[in-house]
């Protein structure tokens, strides 16, 4: 049985989260009413999975976050706010090790909490299948487990790579990025390598709230060589730029005359998860060429984007899937790979590089005629 540390100042939290994961989910689950008790519990419980408050008395939730990934690396889902501030500590929290958060209800507790319950347990249960490392920085922590592969897959994974070659200068393409769970942490390892004059957009799917992806964009422009921007209204899909799909909304590709285009729009409801990469990476493919799309599935629970980049691939399009080793969560990549849709399967550091090889020829080009 899962065995679940509920970490929260609130009675009231507390006893709602209770009765969901226990009475309704199946879980054991243990209280503690700051950082201070959790870290007894940590011995005493020996819990599988925590849900941390982030503002609480005599230790918060971040102070008590970095020693649990310090001393007793365990799954930690944080338990946020909805507010810029609370975006704000929670990516700090990502960045320490948590694998993912909750939405904190706002208003009434008794009133508001069973609108997240699905996401509650849905995050909970996945978060205790999730891989866990001792705290180093979530980077290093992938980088630490890149080299963990098994020769005969790396060797098999060189012919691949030495099968492609890369694409030539032509009409410009797209890089299509689809991830969930363990996100941030992989993106902030995977986008700040991208070089300077990569030739191409990208545009990033994140499951994510539509508070925290304005957020998330700033943070990622600050340490990336190219511009990073939330995609927030319809604008043109210029090379070189990082677009974030605004949150708890979808986000599609068209074509305007001679230009491509990102749009957000309102959530599907066929669609389980937002922004939806199924839904971004088949619009993709209805106004692009298949070979001009680059699909990459990274860390995150369920199969969203995995049939459709499975038909970008199918179709003559390149796609990347993250390899277990350095996903939080294997779900959506998995999937892909299942489906035979992963043209590679590569770790986490290495897809910038692979994703800029093939490029390099439009990169040539651009350089040639002077273009930055």
């Amino acid at each position: 049985m899962t065995k679940v540390l509920i970490v929260d100042d609130s009675a009231l939290m507390r006893r709602h989260l209770k009765e969901i994961l226990e009475a309704r989910a199946g879980f054991e689950v243990e209280m503690a009413r700051n950082g201070t008790e959790a870290l007894a519990a940590l011995e005493s419980f020996d819990p599988d999975v925590i849900t941390l408050d982030i503002n609480m008395p005599e230790m918060d939730g971040l102070t008590c976050l970095s020693r649990i990934m310090a001393t007793r690396p365990k799954p930690v889902v944080m338990v946020s706010s909805l507010t810029e501030q609370g975006a704000e500590v929670t990516f700090e929290a990502l960045a320490l090790g948590a694998v993912d958060f909750i939405h904190k209800p706002d208003g009434t507790i008794s009133l508001n909490i069973a609108r997240v319950e699905q996401e509650i347990v849905a995050k909970v249960t996945a978060a205790a299948r999730a891989r866990v490392r001792r705290s180093i920085g979530l980077s290093g922590r992938l980088r630490a487990t890149s080299g963990r592969v098994v020769e005969a897959k790396r060797e098999e994974r060189r012919h691949a790579e030495a099968a492609l070659t890369p694409l030539g200068p032509s009409e410009m393409g797209v890089v299509l990025i689809g991830v969930s769970t363990g996100g941030p942490g992989t993106l902030e390892d995977v986008l700040p390598r991208l070089p300077a004059d990569f030739p191409w957009p990208v545009v990033v799917a994140q499951h994510m709230p539509g508070s925290f992806t304005s957020v998330f964009a700033r943070r990622l422009n600050d340490i990336c060589a190219l511009t990073v921007i939330e995609a927030s209204s319809q604008m043109p899909l210029e090379p070189g730029v990082i677009y974030i799909a605004k949150g708890d909304a979808d986000v599609v590709i068209g074509k305007r005359a001679t230009r491509y285009i990102v749009n957000p729009m309102p959530a599907g409801e066929q669609y389980l998860w937002h922004p939806s990469v199924a839904r971004m990476v088949e619009s993709a493919r209805h106004a692009l060429p298949p070979e001009r799309i680059i699909g990459i599935l990274l860390t995150g629970m369920g199969d969203d984007g995995a049939a459709e980049m499975t038909e970008v691939k199918r179709r003559g399009g390149r796609t990347i899937a993250q390899d277990e080793a350095t996903s939080i969560i294997f779900g959506m990549p998995g999937e892909l790979v299942k489906r035979g849709g992963a043209t590679l399967v590569l770790p986490a550091d290495r897809i910038a590089g692979q994703v800029s090889s093939w490029l390099s020829g439009m990169k040539e080009a651009r350089h040639g005629t002077g273009q930055r």
